[in-house]
C-alpha cells in the first residue's frame, strides 16, 4: 500500500456539545486525527484559514454560513508542495451548513485527485455527514471517494475503536 496523508480541518474555542456550549482547546476533528495517528503511518496536515473563523461559535457558525452562501475559497496559513507521493487520503472536517467548511474546498480545489483514494471523516452534533461525500466527488475529480465516517464531536475522545474497524474496512490496517 502506498503512503497515506491525513488532511484535516478543526476548530477549537467555543463548540456546540449536545445543546451546550463549550471552550476546547483542541478542536474535535483533531481529537480524532490524532487517535488515527496511533493507529496508522501517515503524513498529517492541518487546514488552517489565514483568517479564521470567530473563536464564538454564534459568530463562527454565521461566518461559514456566509462562506457557503458566497462559494468562498478562504486563504490558507499554508499549502502541501505536492500530494502526488499518497495514494490515501484522509480528510478530515467537521460538518458546517451541511458540508465540508469552505477552507476544505480551498484545499481540494489546489490538487490533482485523479487516481487517488479519499477516505471522509466528518465530525458533527447530530447532521452526520451531510451532503460533504457528494460535494468531495465535485472537487475531487476522479477521486475514488468512499463511504465517510460521521463522529459525533462530543464522543470524539471516545472513537478510536470505530476509527480503527473503519480503517480496516478500508485496507489502512
Amino acid at each position: 500500500m502506498g503512503k497515506t496523508l491525513i488532511a484535516f480541518f478543526s476548530r477549537a474555542d467555543e463548540n456546540y456539545f449536545g445543546g451546550a456550549m463549550r471552550y476546547v482547546k483542541v478542536g474535535n476533528t483533531e481529537i480524532v486525527v490524532n487517535q488515527m495517528n496511533e493507529l496508522i503511518d501517515a503524513d498529517t496536515f492541518k487546514i488552517e484559514m489565514k483568517d479564521p473563523y470567530s473563536p464564538v461559535y454564534m459568530t463562527c457558525i454565521d461566518e461559514a454560513k456566509k462562506d457557503l452562501r458566497d462559494n468562498a475559497r478562504p486563504e490558507l496559513t499554508n499549502y502541501l508542495d505536492s500530494i502526488d507521493k499518497y495514494d490515501t487520503i484522509v480528510l478530515g472536517y467537521p460538518n458546517y451548513w451541511g458540508t465540508f467548511p469552505m477552507a476544505v474546498a480551498t484545499f481540494l480545489e489546489r490538487y490533482d485527485f485523479a487516481g487517488k483514494t479519499i477516505l471522509p471523516l466528518c465530525t458533527n452534533e447530530g447532521s452526520g455527514m451531510g451532503s460533504s461525500e457528494r460535494d468531495l466527488k465535485k472537487y475531487a475529480k476522479g477521486a475514488d471517494v468512499r463511504q465517510g465516517l460521521a463522529i459525533t464531536g462530543s464522543q470524539a475522545a471516545k472513537a478510536k475503536a470505530v476509527v480503527e474497524k473503519w480503517f480496516e474496512a478500508n485496507g489502512l490496517i
